[in-house]
């Protein structure tokens, strides 16, 4: 399958939020549908009434499907979900709206495991409306993990700058008894993996972030640098890969020294965030470590701004082009990383002509 065939699902969000705003405004420049297949999973109630709201930009003229098997490539796609007289309230946040939001994001997550989809882009949550018995969960990441099984590492990714969390939704007090050498160890190995196979970068280097001002200095401001973080990068050095701290985290981004670096390794939620959102403000939230793709726009539902068509697109189309991308670099990497018993069992048979060689650059003549 070619990347301009890849069908990419994206998932309503908050229907009180800017997420319809930002999807119709990408999906009205009808180029946009010969990158991929878009099959977006929502309400048609929601699409029509922020359609209303979107004075300058083309009408979506969406096809309407069952499930993301019966999308229609070069058109912009719909599959129903959830409450057909939905009502909206655009900035107020409301139980009826995180059902919805939770609806249209079980569906997808059902065509992706079944993979009827190539990768899932999210619009933005609200947590607090969200959540309730049919999701019981801090945000898309810890859902994503439950559902495809394994350990979801959180990424802000950008053209400049690659945040990976040792921690994610947890309170700043209950950071410090919640890191420990064998999960920052397990956090490394998964950037490491995810920078290879997610981002084709063959030999990353990775900075470590302290947890404490001026990375403890010496013990005096707190010891988790010498008994927790500089052990477990001094053992995954060992292992072989190439990380290096604790580094103070206001040195490390105040000099620029960040930019010598593949991807930074944060202890907690915004300390990683903060200086990733100043700097890459249309940058990319990455779900690595799991059997499929998941990427969301680094902003949240907006409420202060939804319905007034001033939300702004951009990191949303950064992510659905950051999950085509991602795609691409997997399926590429696993060919690469296929070991040569797999390439010769796959090509046996085969009548393999001289055009199918690799040729030289210069020739011989």
């Amino acid at each position: 399958m070619t990347e301009n065939r890849l069908k990419i699902g994206i998932t309503q969000g908050d229907t009180n939020g800017v997420g319809w705003e930002i999807i119709l405004k990408i999906l009205s420049d009808v180029r946009i549908c010969e990158l991929f297949t878009p099959v977006v999973y929502g309400s048609s109630a929601a699409a029509a009434f922020y359609q209303r709201t979107l004075k300058d930009h083309e009408p979506v003229q969406f096809v309407a499907c069952r499930t993301a098997a019966e999308a229609q490539r070069g058109r912009a796609n719909l599959v129903e979900c959830g409450e057909k007289n939905l009502h909206i309230e655009p900035g107020k946040p409301s139980a009826e709206a995180g059902r919805a939001a939770a609806e249209a994001l079980a569906v997808a997550v059902k065509d992706l495991k079944e993979h009827r989809i190539d990768a899932l882009v999210t619009a933005p949550i609200d947590k607090h409306s969200i959540h309730g018995e049919s999701f019981a969960y801090t945000g898309h990441t810890e859902f994503l993990a439950a559902e495809l099984g394994g350990e979801a590492l959180m990424i802000m990714c950008s053209d400049i700058l690659r945040v990976g969390l040792v921690t994610i939704h947890m309170p700043v007090s209950e950071v410090s008894a919640a890191i420990s050498k064998e999960l920052i160890i397990k956090r490394l190995g998964q950037l490491n993996d995810s920078l290879k196979r997610d981002f084709g970068i063959v030999a990353p280097r990775i900075a470590v972030l302290s947890l404490n001002p001026h990375a403890g200095d010496g013990g005096l401001l707190g010891e988790e640098e010498q008994r927790t973080i500089r052990p477990a990068v001094e053992e995954a050095y060992g292992a072989g890969i190439l990380c290096f701290g604790p580094l103070a985290v206001d040195g490390l981004f105040a000099s620029g020294a960040y930019k010598r670096y593949d991807a930074i390794l944060a202890m907690y939620h915004d300390q990683g965030l903060t200086p990733f959102k100043t700097l890459s403000p249309d940058g990319v939230n990455f779900t690595a470590s799991l059997s499929e793709v998941r990427t969301s726009p680094d902003h949240g539902v907006a409420y202060d701004i939804a319905g007034k068509g001033q939300a702004e697109a951009q990191s949303m189309r950064s992510a659905i082009y950051a999950a085509i991308d991602i795609v691409a670099r997997r399926r590429a990497y696993a060919e690469w990383s296929r070991s040569p018993l797999e390439h010769f069992e796959r090509d046996k048979g085969r009548d393999v002509s001289v055009k199918d060689l690799p040729q030289s650059e210069e020739s011989d003549d």
